[in-house]
């Protein structure tokens, strides 16, 4: 079997490390820079809740009650990854600066963890049904762009923080990381996507869109950064959820007030 460049070998070790998705039969994983590729799971796995979307709504389904699975099918398919970092930095920040990595660590949820993780998820839950009230038909691109720009938000908080943890076990992503180059590659995979997929006539919600995903990664990322001093493992995923949300609720509240100025 021909040995895979390593920038494949390591694209398959993102889709490993970030996702539940079942591994490539070829090639091998590799676990070097994967955070770059990260942002291109991210959009596979909002395409996964695009498919879920489709399917239910075929079946009948109302948006209420197709919206909560959406949410348990992001929750599945990373594993809770993200989530656990959601809980962990809650409590980290409500500790104070002086504990705050000591309460990162520690195994156990705190009250701020939990509700922190509540206020995400229905935070998520309210935007996402008052677009598939008003606009089911921009359901894909924006449950595409935040799953893409939540994981856009670590590569930023990679370039501008430094990493707390001496021993972290999530150190390596920055220890490998190379700064604007990291993001190339995801943006060349967005790009031919969008470009393949969008009709010609959402340019403008498309270019909208985007806008906004970049914002909210750059301003989350930037946010706990300031907050902590610097990143971790738990906070680039509290960073990538943050983002989710973010994104997620500023087009819930702006996309359809575009839509009613452009009729």
């Amino acid at each position: 079997m021909a040995l895979a460049p390593s920038w494949l070998r390591d694209l398959a070790g993102a889709w490993v490390f970030y996702s539940v998705l079942p591994p490539w039969p070829w090639p091998s994983a590799s676990f070097g820079r994967i955070a770059r590729f990260a942002p291109f799971v991210g959009l596979v796995l909002g395409g996964l809740q695009v498919g879920v979307w489709w399917l239910l709504q075929g079946l009948g389904w109302s948006p209420a009650a197709t919206i909560p699975v959406l949410i348990v099918c992001g929750l599945w398919s990373t594993g809770g990854l993200h989530s656990d970092g959601v809980m962990d930095t809650a409590d980290g920040l409500s500790a104070g600066r002086a504990r705050c990595l000591e309460a990162m660590d520690d195994s156990r949820v705190g009250a701020s963890g939990v509700l922190a993780f509540a206020v995400v998820v229905l935070l998520k839950i309210a935007a996402l049904a008052s677009l598939a009230e008003r606009l089911p038909g921009v359901m894909p691109l924006v449950l595409c762009s935040a799953g893409f720009w939540g994981r856009c938000a670590p590569l930023w908080a990679m370039l501008r923080f430094p990493y707390l943890r001496e021993q972290g076990t999530a150190g390596f992503h920055r220890a490998q990381a190379k700064g604007l180059r990291e993001g190339w590659p995801a943006l060349v995979i967005v790009a031919v996507t969008l470009t393949v997929s969008v009709p010609l006539g959402w340019a403008p919600l498309l270019s909208f869109t985007l806008l906004v995903g970049m914002i909210s990664s750059v301003a989350v990322a930037e946010g706990l950064g300031r907050r902590l001093g610097g990143h971790t493992g738990d906070s680039y995923g509290a960073s990538v959820v943050w983002t989710e949300v973010l994104t997620l609720g500023l087009l819930a509240l702006m996309i359809p007030l575009l839509a009613r100025l452009a009729g």
